[in-house]
């Protein structure tokens, strides 16, 4: 397999594959870095450095603003708008905002765009941290429902259907479903089935799709939500695609075009806590990123599904090395889902250790996406070629044979298996007085901060659940282990944080 052609002539080398043309931002940014270059700009406005290199050097080239930058101050040029309407065409919806702020920013705008403060809303648990943020901005209560744990792998599957309708018959005043797909470590659920289930409550289904933004423009991978029923749909332009860091999409079907959520409502969430100092490369190149998903995105999707493959069967020959493979969605076997572009590496059959394992490749300048004790995840994207999987499978083996132990079974993370007791909703509890005590004094306390091992960065403990003894040995193994602890005031889980005036309850046990 060749590498991908990513030279291809166009009239500006900065340009290689020539997306300019489709792409208003940028082209836009292209043009105003050419002014800079040529010192045709003078500004006085932001951003401070004015584009000068004599000051910090290179750390400021590239950097634009939108305003009085790729447009006027006032907009008169009208490209944001062009580009998002080009991404709403493109994902076959009437509203699209590109954001900066990343998918927590786009999770959040969401999350405001759906109820009432006090209503409920039924969220996947192994959701990313941004929407229980965003839960907390919004005055939402969460009901919480959980994703199957696969038994063979000890990741989470697929958001079972029937959990979802079943929610939403017990708590008629929801307002919403928020489901993350694909997971974290790419396994898949029905959505459409989630859907129907969702809208027959009279409810939307959001889905953060963050790391799989091309879902929908290859044969080779799956629809993309939207497509499969879903009202709204998050992806981050610079997880998969070659965006710059923070590029994101909130895209949504909204009530002018026969979807649920209201525009207007969508309008205000995303501006209340968008900047108003939009980087212009971070625009252009989501704007770059959807060309080219849509003029290339056969061919160069295509090909990342084919990298993967390969680099599956490579390492599935190793002894003791699981790859995370499965069907598409809704097989009838039951067998897992999965992102045929996502590579997960499940090691527990080699006795290695992750951590040791990712210090070799970073001593190689080799960085993982995610590594625990049992699981790696090596985030493979359009823009690699068969020379970079080929020295990532090599380093990865050579690790794997240097820190080969006993065999062990494999435990699933506490992310996807601590069960929550919820006491208060979040809002209440991040906004009440709070105390820090010793960890052990917190069992059976409401805990008034969240918590989580990191990767994944899904919450173990979140504002509004008791601490139970589970919960905090489960975290107390993760830092033990090596992982991180993120989040949390004190990340060496010597004291917690917890609601004052609360007395302890025996669940915490």
């Amino acid at each position: 397999m060749d590498a991908p052609d990513l030279g291809r002539a166009a009239a500006d080398p900065r340009d290689p594959r020539g997306y300019a043309a489709d792409a208003p931002l940028l082209d836009a940014w292209l043009q105003f870095q050419r002014d800079v270059d040529a010192g045709e700009v003078a500004p006085f406005s932001i951003p401070g450095h004015k584009h000068r290199r004599d000051v910090f050097g290179e750390v400021v080239r590239g950097d634009a603003p939108l305003f009085a930058g790729l447009d006027t101050m006032k907009q008169s040029r009208g490209l944001l708008s062009t580009a998002e309407a080009r991404a709403a065409e493109a994902w076959g919806v009437d509203w699209c905002r590109l954001s900066v702020g990343g998918s927590t920013h786009a999770n959040q705008a969401a999350v405001l765009a759906l109820g009432r403060p006090g209503q409920s809303v039924v969220v996947s648990r192994t959701l990313h941290r941004s929407v229980l943020l965003g839960i907390v901005f919004a005055g939402l209560r969460p009901v919480w429902v959980r994703p199957e744990i696969d038994a063979a792998t000890g990741l989470p599957g697929a958001v079972p259907v029937d959990a979802v309708r079943a929610a939403l018959a017990a708590d008629p005043d929801a307002c919403g479903v928020l489901i993350g797909d694909p997971s974290y470590v790419g396994t898949l659920s029905d959505i459409a089935g989630l859907a129907d289930a969702a809208h027959g409550a009279g409810v939307p289904l959001v889905v953060d799709a963050a790391w799989a933004a091309y879902f929908g423009f290859s044969s080779l991978v799956p629809a993309h939500a939207l497509e499969r029923g879903a009202d709204a749909l998050v992806t981050s332009a610079h997880k998969t695609l070659p965006a710059w860091s923070q590029g994101a999409l909130l895209l949504a079907r909204t009530t002018r075009d026969g979807g649920l959520l209201d525009p207007d409502r969508l309008q205000r969430g995303f501006e209340a806590s968008h900047t108003t100092s939009s980087a212009g490369a971070i625009l252009a190149s989501t704007d770059a990123s959807r060309a080219m998903l849509q003029r290339d995105g056969e061919e160069l999707v295509g090909r990342l599904v084919g990298l993967v493959a390969q680099a599956r069967r490579q390492l599935s020959a190793v002894e003791g090395v699981t790859v995370l493979e499965g069907r598409p969605a809704g097989h009838p076997d039951g067998a897992l889902a999965v992102d045929p572009a996502k590579l997960v590496v499940l090691i527990a059959g080699t006795g290695a250790h992750g951590h040791a394992i990712e210090d070799d490749l970073l001593a190689q300048g080799i960085t993982l996406e995610m590594a625990d004790r049992d699981v790696l995840v090596p985030l493979v994207t359009v823009a690699d070629d068969e020379r970079s999987l080929a020295g990532l499978v090599e380093a990865l083996t050579a690790a794997i044979d240097r820190h080969r132990s006993i065999r062990r079974p494999l435990t699933p993370s506490a992310a996807w298996t601590v069960q929550s007791q919820p006491a208060l909703t979040p809002r209440e509890a991040f906004f009440a007085t709070h105390e820090t005590v010793d960890a052990d004094a917190a069992i059976g306390r409401v805990c008034a901060e969240l918590i989580a091992p990191y990767p994944p960065g899904v919450p173990v403990l979140a504002p509004g659940e008791i601490v139970t003894a589970g919960a905090l040995d489960a975290l107390r193994e993760a830092r033990t282990d090596g992982g991180r602890i993120a989040y949390a005031a004190d990340p060496t889980l010597d004291t917690i944080q917890v609601v004052a005036g609360v007395p302890p309850t025996a669940s915490g046990a």
